[in-house]
């Protein structure tokens, strides 16, 4: 069977059962649409939620990014797998004992406020928008790549069949959706990375690979891929930082508690029967997590290595990279390389004239390696290579079989739908029940709150495909501004309704208003006004990163010091909280019994 063959089988029968079991588990009423009736098995909501929390991000753009940046590319694993023990341990717990199933009705009724509430709301529907807009363009390369179609039409067909079972299941078809989704993907991302561990080291666990020797020779493989990138006139594969350290620090912590706020995940805390069982299945989904992301560094690497050797011949005998024949001819480039060019992620430009390719870094600061690519006759880097594809095009350029190939189309989709599915429960939650249900219509019925949700869920596709057609950066990027405006504004609001009991809603307004404008103020200057091109306004503030050096994925962290600052300040001058509200966030945080799910006040 030819490769589009076997791709069409793969992604067809995953999407077959991903439609198949949203019918089967169709939502009836609102706790099982909202919070899938609150039954879930705690290993199952642990694979659920990975499902969830690994997003297109994860597994399509985040080793594209270590591969890019080298170790600097390390800040998304610790600050993505920190947040989620920051979330896991500080607030899952409290805010499933507490019952209620989304965020702004949190803050609502712990800051006995409406005006608190939809704050809360406007905060998440601008946080999960732009999340969505990170899977939609990952849904496009995937699709692009695996359809063989433009990422334009990859989007539609994306928005179809997330729209097909997120608005016909709600959580529950969504949960046991994600648990399928889970599956596929963990499979696709790590049986590609113990071939190619296996062919570079000889070693079957990627995790070991990696700081294991290349095969047949007795230099470790992170040795062999610092030579090679130092000498074609790239930083250093194994040091190479994401700009000054403070920025990397920042960047890290504005994404550990960006991951905290997420409104998508925290709802999968109140899928299970208890708060004992919200704890168990964290610490499932850690687990399952962690398989994923343990795999990802070797990934990077292995991928960069076997790029620059299909490339450039004298990688794998050892020669002199800048001989004239060790660059491979154009025509016999591998038909790997033909298909993503037929997307427009990998671009090809002959700039000598030689019919060669040759990929190096043509800015480099290495006036050795400057000097060398002069004297060979380079004019210039050849080889334009989008990070987003790395993974997806890792089994092709190792050359690995098609059914391996087909696979991680199947679980580059899984990783894009399955977030998307989540992120839409969490925008339709907010809009039916905390805008609609608690503030303007009190009395509507629940079958109107049900059809208000599927609403909303469908406006929601409509703008996240138009804004994944035009996207401010590749997948990771955007979503890490995401990220940064859930930590500025959400994250603070939860953890001072969880530990402060002084903290008073005047207070907490205004710490997520002050969050949510300084941070969206410094990501628009840089990134057009929401992420409309030839919006932006640098000069207003002094130019690109003029904060300390800090770039925008990272400001959420400042945005959260902002927050924290401003309601401590306002909660001063405006008075305490009544009584049953201090007297309620004591009891929450004892750890003994907790509340059924509901959806009322």
């Amino acid at each position: 069977m030819d490769l589009q063959t076997t791709i069409y089988l793969f992604v067809g029968l995953s999407f077959a059962l991903y439609i198949g079991i949203a019918v089967w588990a169709r939502a009836g009423s609102t706790s099982e649409f909202y919070a899938a009736g609150g039954n879930v098995h705690p290993v199952m909501n642990g694979m659920a939620t990975a499902a969830d929390w690994m997003s297109a991000a994860s597994f399509i753009s985040m080793a594209g990014l270590i591969s890019n940046m080298g170790y600097g590319g390390a800040l998304f694993l610790m600050g993505w797998t920190g947040g989620y023990v920051l979330l896991a341990m500080l607030l899952a717990p409290y805010l499933r004992k507490f019952g209620k199933f989304t965020v702004p009705q949190f803050i609502g009724d712990r800051f006995y406020s409406k005006s608190a509430s939809t704050v809360a709301v406007v905060c998440l529907l601008i946080a999960s928008l732009t999340y969505i807009i990170g899977q939609m363009t990952g849904v496009g390369v995937a699709f692009s790549r695996f359809l063989g179609v433009s990422s334009e039409v990859g989007i539609y067909v994306g928005m179809a069949i997330v729209f097909a079972y997120a608005v016909f299941g709600g959580m529950k078809g969504i949960t046991y959706t994600q648990v399928a989704q889970y599956i596929v993907l963990i499979l696709a991302y790590t049986i590609p990375a113990i071939f190619i561990s296996l062919q570079l080291t000889g070693n079957a666990f990627p995790q070991l690979g990696l700081g294991a020797n290349y095969a047949g020779s007795d230099v470790s493989l992170l040795s062999k891929l610092d030579s090679v990138v130092t000498d074609l006139g790239f930083g250093q594969y194994t040091t190479t930082t994401a700009g000054s350290t403070l920025n990397m620090f920042m960047y890290t912590l504005s994404l550990m508690i960006g991951t905290a706020g997420l409104p998508h995940v925290i709802m999968r805390f109140f899928t299970v029967p208890s708060v004992k069982d919200a704890r168990s299945s964290a610490g499932w989904a850690l687990v399952f997590i962690a398989i994923l992301y343990t795999t990802a560094p070797a990934v990077a690497a292995m991928a960069k290595l076997n790029l620059h050797a299909t490339v450039n011949t004298a990688v794998k005998t050892g020669g002199d990279l800048y001989a004239p024949e060790a660059s491979i001819l154009n025509e016999s480039r591998p038909d790997w390389m033909k298909r993503w060019e037929k997307t427009g992620l990998l671009k090809f430009e002959d700039k000598n004239g030689d019919g060669r390719i040759q990929y190096y870094n043509d800015k480099s600061q290495n006036a050795a390696a400057t000097a060398k690519a002069a004297a060979a006759g380079w004019k210039g880097n050849e080889l334009t290579v989008n990070p987003d594809i790395i993974v997806l095009a890792n089994p092709e350029i190792a050359l690995l079989p098609n059914w391996v190939i087909a696979l991680v189309a199947a679980g580059g989709l899984a990783a894009a739908l399955s977030t998307a599915a989540g992120l839409l429960m969490a925008i339709s939650s907010a809009v039916s029940h905390d805008l609609v249900k608690n503030i303007f219509m009190p009395g509507i019925s629940e079958k109107g709150e049900l059809m208000a949700g599927k609403v909303s869920m469908a406006v929601a596709i409509v703008v996240a495909g138009y804004l994944g057609l035009n996207p401010p950066g590749f997948a990771a990027g955007t979503v890490a501004l995401a990220f940064g405006i859930a930590a500025s504004t959400l994250f603070p609001a939860i953890m001072m309704g969880i530990f402060s009991k002084k903290m008073n809603k005047e207070g907490a307004i205004a710490g997520m208003l002050a969050g949510l404008f300084i941070t969206l103020f410094y990501v628009f200057a840089h990134k057009g006004i929401f992420f409309i091109k030839g919006t932006d306004f640098l000069p207003m503030i002094g130019g690109a990163n003029s904060f300390f050096g800090i770039t925008p994925e990272a400001f959420g962290a400042v945005g959260a010091m902002v927050n924290f600052g401003v309601a401590y300040l306002v909660d001063k001058v405006t008075k305490e909280p009544p009584a049953h509200i201090q007297a309620m966030v004591e009891a929450v945080r004892i750890p003994r019994g907790s509340k059924l799910v509901t959806g009322s006040h």
